[in-house]
């Protein structure tokens, strides 16, 4: 498919060198603060979950650490370049290796499903021949666990779990090593949200990905993420892996993690 050019390319980075680092994070609309001085690091290989109560900003932490709100204070480096600089190549070299599933997939209502797979491959190799864009499309669609069918088909007839996988299938366009994914799990009945997580996990562990996952589903963060970030009173109260949290002392970790559906969850592992 081609490469980017040297000039966007950092300095290769050591394995242990975390994909996503965030210091010092602020966050107001108006006089409200919704972050209070964020860290987080994000290691390479890892699917991480994000939880938090309603109005702790899960998805403005999700858009500042891709650039898609500017933060009051604070640093973020992605992928070895620092994510808040106005440098092009900086941001060419981000949103060329990282993909993003937003709620419901977010696709083009009047482009087909593999045209809309295909945008994301016409505005970074426009060089492309069209019969190999098809085909990637194709494939990407196929990874997504959609038939073939699929390629030829508008997002309004899709169902709701098609949409975001159509929608997995253009964040994966472009091979990133780094994906994010808002809610992917939302609104879908419990098997539908069970082979979803499955399939996550399966091309995070096939394609080596490393995986920012903002979500609610006690299931999903049991299921498939290695560790999960707690967002509470302004602050990143807590990382670590969910039976860790299990026993975590804060009010809101508690009542999240052992309440009755949080039991249910942990008592089917």
């Amino acid at each position: 498919m081609g490469s980017v050019s040297n000039a966007e390319v950092p300095a290769a980075q050591a394995d242990d060198q975390p994909v996503i680092s965030v210091r010092g994070l602020v966050n107001r609309f108006g006089d409200q603060v919704v972050h209070d001085g964020i860290d987080l690091d994000v290691r390479r290989g890892e699917i991480l979950g994000v939880v938090g109560g309603s109005g702790t900003g899960k998805s403005v932490l999700m858009r500042s650490i891709l650039a898609l709100r500017k933060p009051d204070a604070g640093e973020i480096e992605v992928l070895g370049v620092d994510a808040l600089d106005d440098d092009p190549l900086h941001r060419r070299h981000i949103e060329r290796n990282t993909g993003v599933l937003f709620q419901d997939g977010a696709l083009f209502s009047s482009l087909t499903v593999g045209e809309n797979v295909q945008v994301p491959l016409k505005e970074y190799y426009p060089d492309m021949r069209d019969s190999l864009r098809y085909e990637l499309a194709l494939l990407k669609i196929k990874l997504a666990g959609l038939s073939a069918d699929a390629l030829d088909k508008l997002p309004s007839q899709l169902s709701g779990g098609m949409r975001k996988r159509a929608g997995l299938a253009r964040a994966l366009a472009l091979d990133p090593p780094l994906l994010f994914l808002d809610e992917p799990t939302a609104g879908l009945d419990p098997i539908g949200a069970a082979a979803f997580d499955d399939l996550i996990r399966t091309l995070q562990q096939a394609l080596g990905l490393t995986v920012f996952l903002i979500t609610h589903d006690l299931d999903t963060l049991y299921a498939i993420c290695d560790r999960v970030a707690v967002l509470a009173d302004r602050k990143l109260v807590a990382v670590a892996p969910v039976r860790e949290l299990e026993t975590f002392d804060h009010p809101w970790v508690k009542e999240y993690f052992n309440g009755p559906r949080g039991r249910a969850a942990r008592d089917t592992r």
